[in-house]
């Protein structure tokens, strides 16, 4: 086996361990860790949206770009580079956030709900893998969004910049003026893992995913395009180890009910993974690995980040974002409208030769 394929395994099964650990010391529960939600949680509390009960800037996030950056420098790895259809992938973000607000959770989330119990998350996996299906049909038929370039240091720095942004607008927020940016006093917003351990632990995942390209859509892209387990490896740790250690912390409710921020509905559990899974399937990467390669310099998933960001606000502040209780009535119009998407861009969008 090569030396990098032992990475993603170990990446899994550090992640397997603390992402659940972060739920016991207060994050929201089956939600240790959720790119998504947790990019929801920043756009409110940037002001984006106005939903009260999901409103932090989540100090993981932030330790996953810089912990992705601080490795890509000390493997020389950080390589700045842009120009891969940036408009095209800002609304893949869009949709992707949509999709996984409908369902309650990125893919990282999902599997988190699966190894805990929850089995209403069964539908969305199935809607992943079908969404993956799609989205490696489309790149078997030359689905391409074009190649990036290289481009100047500074404009690699951007993403990692950001990321130090946000953690001076979540101290002086916490510690300075309370009104510079908007907390959840209640609801999932209101629950998180003291500042310290969640930066810890996004720095350290941050890291060994930068080393690992850790991420579920390619341990299900690749295993299928290239015939190359070594994501998929990592990606099987990373579910192990999170049941055993749901299980060591009780934290493992296996049914169907009363599961923690999700809600029943099989249909709309897989229509909004599908559309999140085609979305991220054709921008390249989930949203944790979108995180990973703007902290290495990566541009275009700095796009397609802003892409989530507002994606969040929109399903906001236009009532499509799901809660225990179901969907909304004005999601099914998006989500549809983001499969259409999706689909005329994956049929069209081929690399001129």
């Amino acid at each position: 086996m090569r030396k990098l394929a032992y990475w993603p395994i170990a990446a899994g099964v550090i992640f397997g361990i603390v992402a659940p650990l972060l739920a016991t010391f207060g994050n929201p529960g089956n939600m240790g860790m959720c790119a998504a939600c947790f990019l929801r949680d920043i756009s409110g509390a940037l002001g984006f949206h106005n939903a009260a009960i999901v409103q932090y800037i989540r100090p993981e996030i932030i330790g996953l770009i810089l912990g992705a950056f601080v490795s890509a420098l000390l493997f020389k790895e950080f390589r700045p580079r842009a120009g891969s259809a940036p408009i095209a992938r800002f609304f893949l973000g869009i949709f992707a956030m949509i999709g996984a607000l409908v369902f309650l959770g990125c893919p990282w989330r999902m599997f988190l709900r699966l190894s805990a119990g929850d089995w209403t998350a069964l539908a969305g996996l199935v809607g992943l893998m079908v969404g993956i299906f799609i989205g490696v049909y489309f790149f078997k038929k030359g689905f391409s969004l074009g190649r990036n370039r290289p481009v100047h240091a500074l404009v690699g720095y951007l993403m990692p910049v950001f990321g130090v942004a946000l953690f001076a607008l979540l101290l002086w927020g916490m510690y300075g003026d309370a009104n510079l940016v908007k907390f959840s006093a209640k609801g999932p917003g209101a629950m998180h893992a003291p500042l310290l351990i969640s930066l810890i632990v996004g720095l350290l995942l941050g890291f060994v995913f930068q080393k690992s390209r850790f991420c579920t859509i390619a341990a299900a892209r690749d295993t299928i395009l290239l015939k190359e387990t070594h994501i998929l490896q990592g990606l099987i740790a990373f579910v192990f180890l999170a049941f055993i250690t749901n299980l060591v912390l009780g934290q493992v409710n296996p049914g169907f009910e009363n599961q923690p921020i999700a809600h029943n509905d099989a249909l709309w559990n897989f229509l909004g993974m599908l559309l999140s899974g085609l979305a991220l399937t054709l921008a390249g990467g989930c949203p944790g690995r979108q995180l990973v390669l703007s902290g290495e310099g990566d541009t275009d998933a700095g796009i397609f980040i802003m892409g989530l960001l507002m994606g969040a606000a929109i399903a906001h502040n236009f009532n499509l974002a799901s809660s225990p209780a179901g969907i909304t009535a004005n999601a099914p119009f998006m989500v549809f409208a983001g499969l259409i998407f999706c689909i005329v861009l994956g049929i069209f969008a081929k690399e001129r030769r």
